[in-house]
């Protein structure tokens, strides 16, 4: 009789089991189903933005234009390819779309704080957030960028996943992409950069505004000059050729700078992000 009830109450447990397996999965694939298809990227263009204007109707910013020029991963120099993976993905070329590392640590971080404090985003993630995702600092968020990362580093190459990034990330100055940046802030083809405007442009991504050489040209300096360590570090470089370029002088273009007129140069960069 005893081992009659023990069989039954296996036998419960196990049905039960499995049912919260099926649960599990089927609300996995629901989820997964929610997330945009992985299509037209090469297509892709910012959307355009007029105008900015506050709740109470002061127009805020008024935009002629972005500036886009999409260019192809072969137009782009080496040193600027370089200089963005040594800044912002140094395994950009071994990972699946995410560093396993980077990110037990920033989860363990956020973790900790209960909210997202640190970010662990590759290349590849930063590409998902930009095609698909917002800017929001939240855990689901953050899930399904790791989920599009994944998708994209199965379906695309590595060297087709760098020049989407390099073509579409927002540098600031209303700049979309290297191209657009080289000509904003030095008035050259992108092909034409050298080694110490690619460090300054790949300093740009983690804070537009506030690495902008027209906002502030000791911090952009000081900022390319991280760049150029980690390009060291990365063995890019040498220490003699990043301490020439660390000596180059920088002449920003007065010509090109859609937002010479703008009074609000951070709350501009963000609003554009989202």
């Amino acid at each position: 009789m005893k081992n009659t009830r023990k069989s039954g109450s296996c036998l419960v447990i196990s049905v039960v089991f499995f049912a919260l397996i099926l649960a599990g999965i089927a609300t996995l694939w629901v989820y997964l189903n929610t997330l945009p298809p992985i299509s037209q990227l090469k297509n892709y263009q910012p959307t355009l933005v007029s105008q900015m204007i506050s709740s109470d109707n002061v127009v805020i910013k008024t935009f002629g234009a972005y500036k886009y020029k999409k260019v192809s991963i072969d137009q782009i120099p080496e040193s600027l390819k370089k200089a963005i993976i040594a800044t912002e993905d140094k395994n950009f070329y071994t990972h699946k779309g995410f560093d396993v590392m980077a990110l037990i640590r920033s989860t363990i971080s956020n973790m900790l704080a209960r909210r997202v404090v640190q970010g662990a985003s590759t290349i590849t993630q930063q590409l998902a957030r930009i095609l698909f995702l917002s800017s929001e600092k939240t855990f689901d968020r953050k899930f399904k960028e790791l989920i599009i990362a994944y998708r994209l580093e199965k379906t695309i190459p590595k060297d087709e996943i760098l020049e989407m990034y390099l073509n579409n990330v927002y540098l600031g100055e209303g700049a979309y992409g290297v191209s657009a940046a080289s000509e904003i802030y030095f008035n050259k083809r992108v092909e034409d950069l050298s080694l110490a405007e690619a460090a300054l442009i790949a300093g740009l991504p983690q804070a537009p505004s506030i690495y902008s050489p027209y906002q502030n040209k000791k911090l952009a300096l000081s900022r390319r000059a991280q760049v150029l360590e980690r390009m060291v570090k990365m063995g890019f470089i040498t220490e003699k050729t990043a301490e020439e370029a660390n000596n180059t002088p920088i002449y920003i273009s007065g010509t090109n700078r859609p937002y010479s007129a703008n009074k609000a140069p951070y709350f501009a960069d963000y609003v554009l992000k989202e």
